[in-house]
């Protein structure tokens, strides 16, 4: 499946001028968080959703004039009690949209989406900056930032705002940064992987409800009869390696996966999870009961492990709901990934 970038590269390319319309802000039961992005093209047909209904139909209304005049376009819609009924909402909300039209005759532009893509094909974290206190937003308006470069044109301000996304690069959440002039700020962040580590019941129902919600989905065990393609036929990727005592040797983890441990043993988790908390995972959940927790905890720190390390683990994993089969299970770990991808 294309992302949106892929989609307007392609239209640039192609030299059809597009518009992309992109939440900025809302309040109150708005279908899409801020940061949501459609594209929109000059024969009315799109690519993604701002969360379709009645919102999306008035901001393609607007797509026309932006398309006529080149200007970007900030339009705040109020969606009424009613309005919101027809949306499926309980309640109405204020969105802010962002309207914003790509030329494709501006090589900046060009060259910004082409970069964006290019990081995107190469999993590396990228943050898109965009100049939005003007009626014209061109491709000089752009920047791209990753932990080490950042394309574009030079600009002090812009400078300033890539020193401060680079303290915490890995956690950033779209928003309006608000200097001199407004900017808004679009994390970018690698395909989100799904480390599922042993390959029991409980890891095939996850694998099979994780690639559904999105996520590239490895599985890794020990054994070759259970980690197979015949038993995880919806995972990305399923490894055998030697032992779980050499898991970060044989398979490389990047930074910001996403981790759940759930093998056939107590041992062989306080192995996993052992190595599991050098990988700067975004997530690490371990199966198990809150006396097993005690026990691994009691082990790990007593091998120099910090209690703040072990904070960030989510031991029991999964949401409550009273799970008892392995589908159940599934559910609630797989309810817990998409919180902790969206907060």
């Amino acid at each position: 499946m294309k992302t949106i970038i892929e989609h307007i590269t392609k239209s640039l390319n192609d030299q059809h001028e597009v518009v992309t319309a992109t939440i900025v802000q809302k309040s109150g039961s708005a279908p899409r968080e801020a940061g949501t992005k459609m594209m929109i093209r000059k024969d009315g047909t799109i690519e993604g959703t701002i969360g379709g209904g009645l919102l999306e139909a008035m901001t393609m209304r607007l797509a026309p004039e932006v398309l006529k005049t080149k200007k970007c376009l900030v339009q705040d819609f109020e969606l009424s009690d009613s309005d919101a009924a027809t949306e499926g909402m309980v309640c109405g909300g204020e969105v802010r949209i962002l309207l914003e039209y790509l030329d494709t005759l501006d090589i900046y532009q060009q060259n910004m989406y082409h970069k964006a893509q290019e990081l995107k094909s190469s999993d590396t974290d990228f943050v898109m900056i965009t100049k939005i206190s003007q009626k014209h937003i061109v491709g000089k308006n752009k920047w791209i930032c990753t932990e080490t470069d950042l394309y574009g044109v030079e600009d002090n301000e812009v400078l300033g705002i890539v020193r401060e996304l680079r303290e915490n690069f890995n956690r950033i959440k779209f928003h309006l940064f608000t200097g001199k002039h407004q900017y808004m700020i679009e994390p970018c962040y690698a395909t989100q992987k799904l480390y599922i580590v042993g390959a029991g019941h409980v890891s095939q129902q996850i694998a099979m409800l994780s690639k559904s919600v999105g996520f590239y989905t490895v599985v890794i065990d020990d054994r070759q009869e259970f980690a197979n393609k015949e038993r995880f036929p919806s995972a990305e990727e399923v490894h055998v390696i030697s032992s779980y005592g050499v898991l970060r040797q044989e398979v490389s983890i990047p930074k910001n996966s996403y981790i759940v441990i759930v093998s056939r043993s107590h041992a062989f988790d306080q192995i996993i999870l052992q190595q599991a908390l050098h990988t700067h995972a975004k997530y690490i959940g371990m199966i198990g009961s809150k006396t097993k927790k005690a026990h691994i905890y009691g082990e790990l720190v007593a091998e120099g492990f910090s209690h703040k390390d072990l904070e960030e683990v989510h031991c029991p994993i999964g949401v409550s709901i009273n799970a008892q089969t392995p589908e159940e299970i599934a559910i609630s770990i797989v309810a817990e990934l998409i919180k902790v991808k969206r907060s």
